[in-house]
């Protein structure tokens, strides 16, 4: 399974959405809080082009927030992707 990395805030709800789906798959993933880091915010938005937080990674793939990654879930993309 490759490398999942969530990055987010402690207050952010769709950062807690985005981690219990993946807690009901049973993927284990790092946790990469911005919260508090202005240069880790301009990094993950030069990065990304957003943001926003949540924002996930698998592999070298990014799936984007949650909203991605819960439609990636119900088109079985999610699952192809925790597979690789």
């Amino acid at each position: 399974m490759p490398k999942v990395v969530i990055y987010l805030t402690r207050t952010c709800p769709f950062c807690n959405m985005a981690k219990r789906l993946l807690d009901s798959k049973g993927v284990s993933y790092e946790m990469i809080d911005i919260g508090n880091d202005r240069h880790a915010w301009a990094a993950l938005e030069e990065k990304t082009g957003r943001n926003t937080v949540p924002q996930i990674f698998i592999g070298e793939h990014h799936v984007g927030g949650f909203d991605d990654l819960s439609a990636a879930d119900r088109s079985g993309q999610l699952d192809q992707l925790l597979r690789a």
